[in-house]
């Protein structure tokens, strides 16, 4: 599969294509990522970037340590530009696409790189992403 592919399919139109996704946290920060926008992590898996996924099961498993905290997941419109596979650990860009033109990280599901086998995505400037919905995250 090439780095086009990423929706299973040829994109036509490099740059513009939008996607629902998902980002787990607890209540309290989905109502301050609605209020002021998403921030990047530092670091990950994936370099810098805001973490979210196709997979709303994924996002339901985040934050990991809750605290007891509320939960929600974060539906999301997210226009992820040009898309860059990372399918092993220790790709030669796994930290470093956004420095080679890419707007999106995309490890596959099933690829060996996260433990859940589910699919993840790293996007490299949080004004791509638009909160569309916060949806209670009843995970017990």
């Amino acid at each position: 599969m090439a780095d086009n592919d990423y929706d299973n399919g040829i994109q036509r139109y490099p740059g513009r294509r939008t996607y629902i996704m998902y980002h787990g946290t607890t209540m309290a920060n989905a109502q301050k990522i609605r209020r002021e926008g998403f921030r990047s992590s530092s670091d990950g898996m994936l370099g810098r970037g805001v973490y979210v996924s196709r997979s709303k099961e994924k996002a339901s498993r985040y934050p990991i340590n809750d605290r007891g905290q509320q939960l929600a997941i974060l539906k999301l419109s997210v226009r992820v530009g040009k898309v860059k596979k990372i399918d092993y650990q220790d790709h030669p860009l796994q930290k470093t696409w956004n420095q080679h033109g890419y707007d999106t990280a995309w490890v596959p599901a099933n690829c060996g790189m996260v433990n859940s086998g589910l699919e993840e995505d790293c996007v490299y400037d949080p004004s791509r992403i638009r909160v569309l919905e916060i949806l209670p995250n009843f995970r017990n």
